[in-house]
């Protein structure tokens, strides 16, 4: 299921992450690697907060779609 889709404060694990070369190397770089752990911390305007490598990210909905947990 897509990242967008998972509830607020459970943890998910990153199962792979969809889209073009330069889309996926710019979640890899923020920290959104196959294996790793994400938590939805809030959601604003559709707009998501995640918590990845104990670190706060905003990320757009869009975004989150790519992102399979």
């Amino acid at each position: 299921m897509p990242l967008a889709m998972a509830s607020c404060g459970t943890l998910n694990t990153v199962k792979e992450i969809h889209g073009q070369d330069d889309t996926r190397r710019f979640l890899q770089n923020l920290g959104f690697v196959e294996g790793g752990a994400v938590t939805v911390v809030s959601r604003m305007g559709g707009n998501l907060i995640v918590n990845v490598k104990d670190t706060r990210i905003a990320i757009s909905k869009s975004m989150a779609m790519r992102i399979m947990v």
